[in-house]
């Protein structure tokens, strides 16, 4: 390592390790340059890059200082326990890092990001996310790519297209994504529905839905069902895109937590599609940060032209896609994803040993998850779901009702809350499953 690389790790570790503290003033420049045995211009140079990431700022006349670190402090919770929130954590998001992405996108692109651009995205990320994911066995040409304003947007226009096999009504899981099904209903959209549980689907009652229900697409979550936490086996992913291209039906296959799960061993529904019936959907915000709004999709060639002239005003902003080019390319993203996942790993952890410690037999069913951020905790039938979110709340707690995943007129729901472990810390997991089991208890008492 030479010694500009040097100072910048050295001053970054000392950083992170709570060795140098906010305020704190560093060596004047000659003062380093002695200390790290380099030149003058070497120590300046890498002042001038730490000042750049926000890691140090200079006073004229007296020096270079830590800054206040940004990430720390962020949490606002007062005591709160949050199983309810799906956005990222507050304290891992990569403010600094992302901060110099978008200075460095400004210098590298300059006026091509004050234009309007591609409607299907900035070619060099839609090249890089070629690469990208081709790390989760969906691959794809560049072409094939489109890049839009959040993955929520995406649905929206796949919901509304016209599809080549002329079909036209969408299939969805029940529960599922609370956001899709409020827009399926408010738009009033022809919907058809089929039942997924911790244990998965009836893949017989899917075939039959296929074969006879006049579906144009079937949405789906492979892996990290939103609000179970579940995942399909391998069987289930390759019986249904075999079932897909049997019976002429598209699979709209939103992967959203593909960098925050498990990785090991994981093949999308994408993987196992030979005759292009399967749309993939890629969301990047659960990794960095929510209000970036960045999805990428790729489409059967059968679908792309649909698709661009439906989606022709909704991309995203060209500066976003710059800085996420280059947070992607040079390291940071693959860093900053193994980070996070090994934090939201730790917690479910905590999270099961929390349930296995204070539950008891026929009170709660935990969905088996051991990555991602959602668990499932289904409870007796006799208990009032919304009183218990509600004492819950007093108490500090914060949880979803499984209530809120389902489409509004449909009878057949499993009473559950959905818990979500993003934004609880750590030091609250136990906490948090005691006071949800003790407010289940007192529901079966009443």
């Amino acid at each position: 390592m030479n010694k500009y690389s040097a100072i910048l790790a050295d001053i970054e570790q000392k950083q992170a390790a709570g060795e140098l503290r906010p305020g704190q003033k560093l060596p004047s420049v000659r003062q380093a340059a002695e200390a790290y045995g380099c030149s003058v211009s070497t120590v300046i140079r890498a002042y001038a890059e730490l000042e750049k990431r926000h890691f140090i700022y200079s006073i004229p006349q007296s020096g270079y200082y830590v800054v206040q670190d940004e990430e720390k402090g962020t949490d606002v919770n007062d005591g709160i326990i949050d199983f309810a929130s799906s956005s990222p954590d507050l304290n891992v998001f990569p403010y600094r890092d992302f901060q110099h992405c978008l200075n460095k996108a400004i210098d590298t692109y300059k006026y091509h990001l004050f234009t309007y651009g591609d409607p299907e995205g900035l070619g060099a990320l839609r090249e890089t996310l070629v690469k990208h994911l081709a790390a989760d066995q969906v691959f794809a040409k560049a072409e094939q790519i489109a890049v839009t304003s959040g993955i929520q947007q995406a649905l929206h226009t796949l919901a509304e297209m016209s599809y080549p096999n002329g079909k036209s009504a969408i299939l969805v899981e029940q529960p599922s994504y609370n956001k899709f099904l409020d827009f399926l209903e408010a738009e009033g959209l022809p919907v058809k529905t089929i039942a997924r549980t911790a244990d998965g689907i009836d893949l017989q009652q899917l075939e039959e839905i296929f074969r006879s229900g006049d579906i144009k697409c079937y949405y789906t979550m492979s892996r990290h069902h939103n609000p179970l936490g579940t995942s399909y086996s391998d069987r289930e992913k390759k019986a249904i895109a075999r079932l897909a291209a049997k019976h002429d039906v598209y699979v709209v296959e939103d992967d959203y937590m593909a960098d925050l799960g498990d990785r090991r061993g994981f093949d999308p529904i994408f993987a196992y599609d030979r005759s292009g019936y399967v749309v993939y959907l890629k969301s990047f915000s659960k990794i960095i940060f929510p209000g970036l709004r960045i999805g990428a999709v790729v489409l059967p060639e059968s679908l792309a032209d649909s698709f661009h002239k439906a989606n022709q005003l909704n991309g995203a902003a060209l500066l976003s896609q710059a800085a996420l080019d280059i947070y992607m390319k040079n390291g940071m993203y693959d860093r900053h994803r193994d980070k996070i996942h090994r934090q939201y790993e730790s917690r479910m952890r905590t999270l099961h040993d929390a349930v296995n410690r204070y539950n008891e037999p026929g009170l709660l069913e935990v969905s088996e998850v051991r990555s991602g951020i959602y668990a499932q905790f289904k409870m007796p039938q006799a208990v009032n779901l919304e009183r218990v979110v509600e004492r819950l709340q007093k108490r500090g707690v914060l949880v979803l009702s499984g209530k809120l995943f389902y489409l509004s007129d449909y009878r057949q729901r499993e009473k559950f809350l959905r818990i979500s472990i993003s934004r609880a810390r750590p030091e609250q997991i136990q906490e948090g499953v005691q006071a949800v089991i003790e407010e289940v208890k007192r529901g079966m008492n009443v």
